[in-house]
């Protein structure tokens, strides 16, 4: 095992190392959340009153700070079999402008929630492909959400979109550019054709080169692509291959994500057959591997699925103690309140959390009443608050300074968590989490597996709560 990494007096956090240790893994691999919120939206009230959300509304203009805006665009030309997103799957373009009418319907209702003088620092659509949307119609959402929110266009923006590359014709990026777009996400997946074909996504590996040139041509900064390991035909020489392929594209992010088979929740998996997926041990191999080979290529390992160059925003962020983790992943915008429009869309303010109905008809029904359509949220106690930032400076920054948390919520953090601490000295022996008395510093060993870690200081967690989660790795 590395020896504890020291923790710099200067504002430049230095992380941890990588190391891969097989015995802790099979120990502490077990199902966690992914703590994309705190609590987990499985602790949402099913039937959460709308009047709470409107009230969370109201706290959040009062405050002035900035907005991110989420859009979910739920439409897919092509049903990839491995999905396990909220989509409807059609040809029918003709779908996209009702849809993005009642968004601009549901927009005017929360920009006078929230505030519409307010800045958009962040905005995010993701789906679905929401580059489903005919030009026309993207330039109709556009320009209806400038007219009703405060986007920016001075540089500080950080405006992305999920892109399929077999949905991009050679105006697509030129379009999204001139709208504000400045960075994108391409899903990939795998490049090699036995895989695509297995999973129903065929897209050669010109077709991606291709769309990711345009975009840097362009001006897009940190463009991402998304992998999966864990597909049918996969073997760690064939993803090690793919690995390699997307290296030599010199994307400036790397989303890479375990498949996880689900055919019981998510009916499309169905065609996916068990014996022709690489075993847990071979999905080990390609995860060990990929870690591995990312770092070598130049790559900062940021935590759990994401790798970054080392002059990318989530690098520098997280470096200066700045990374923040939400519903979209890791993100430099921890100052801002989220805004999230379209059908099961999750909402964020400073205490609490709200989702629009998962069902399409009943969310056009809601909207076209003039009502809003959340149906689940959950109002955070200041004991919610308090973890969800122990937790995040964990799976973010790897460490937790206790002068930082004290200055923070005005709480003795020995005292707080005492029960916590106690649990936690299993970890510090096995040595995935060092104490030094001021910092808890996530070890090498312990990067792999800091959603373990985070849920010792998951009260939803104690009880040894069943509900199902992915397996940690």
């Amino acid at each position: 095992m590395a020896s504890t990494t020291a923790v710099p007096s200067s504002d430049t956090i230095i992380l941890p190392e990588f190391t891969w240790d097989d015995a802790l893994i099979r120990r502490y691999d077990l199902s966690g959340p992914r703590y994309t919120s705190y609590p987990t939206a499985v602790e949402f009230n099913q039937t959460y009153p709308i009047n709470d959300m409107v009230q969370a509304a109201a706290r959040s203009k009062a405050t002035g700070r900035p907005l991110s805006l989420y859009t979910h665009i739920p439409f897919c030309a092509h049903l990839c079999y491995y999905c396990a997103c909220n989509k409807v799957i059609t040809k029918k373009r003709n779908n996209a402008q009702p849809y993005v009418q009642r968004l601009l319907k549901e927009a005017a209702m929360q920009a006078e929630l929230f505030g519409a003088d307010r800045p958009v620092k962040q905005l995010h659509l993701g789906g679905g492909t929401p580059t489903f949307l005919p030009r026309d119609v993207m330039r109709e959402l556009m320009h209806g959400y400038g007219e009703l929110f405060n986007l920016q266009t001075d540089g500080s923006h950080d405006y992305s979109i999920e892109i399929d590359p077999r949905e991009v014709d050679q105006d697509t990026l030129s379009t999204l550019w001139e709208l504000g777009f400045n960075r994108i996400s391409l899903g990939v997946q795998d490049v090699n054709p036995q895989v695509q074909k297995a999973v129903n996504r065929i897209q050669p590996k010109e077709m991606t080169r291709g769309v990711l040139d345009e975009a840097r041509r362009l001006g897009f900064g940190s463009i991402n692509l998304d992998l999966i390991y864990g597909l049918p035909y996969q073997t760690p020489d064939s993803f090690a291959a793919t690995l390699e392929e997307v290296i030599d594209m010199s994307p400036d992010r790397l989303s890479v994500f375990s498949y996880a088979h689900l055919p019981e929740r998510f009916y499309p998996q169905t065609r996916l057959k068990g014996d022709t997926m690489p075993t847990p041990q071979q999905k080990l191999s390609i995860l060990h591997n990929t870690i591995n080979r990312l770092l070598d290529a130049g790559y900062e390992y940021i935590g759990m699925d994401h790798f970054a160059k080392p002059d990318d925003s989530l690098a520098l962020a997280q470096r200066a103690g700045r990374l923040h983790r939400n519903f979209q992943g890791y993100t430099t915008h921890s100052d801002c309140d989220l805004v999230s429009l379209g059908v099961s869309a999750i909402g964020q303010t400073d205490d609490a959390y709200f989702q629009n109905n998962h069902d399409l008809p009943s969310w056009e029904a809601a909207i076209d009443s003039g009502q809003l359509a959340i149906t689940k949220g959950v109002n955070l106690t200041r004991d919610d608050r308090l973890r969800r930032w122990v937790i995040g400076q964990l799976i973010c920054q790897f460490r937790l300074d206790r002068q930082q948390f004290a200055a923070e919520w005005n709480e003795d953090f020995d005292q707080y968590f005492a029960d916590e601490l106690a649990r936690l000295k299993s970890m510090i022996a096995d040595e995935l989490i060092a104490d030094n008395g001021r910092v808890l510093q996530v070890q090498p060993a312990g990067r792999l597996l800091i959603r373990a870690i985070c849920q010792i200081f998951d009260a939803y967690r104690k009880e040894g709560a069943t509900q199902r989660f992915s397996r940690i790795i």
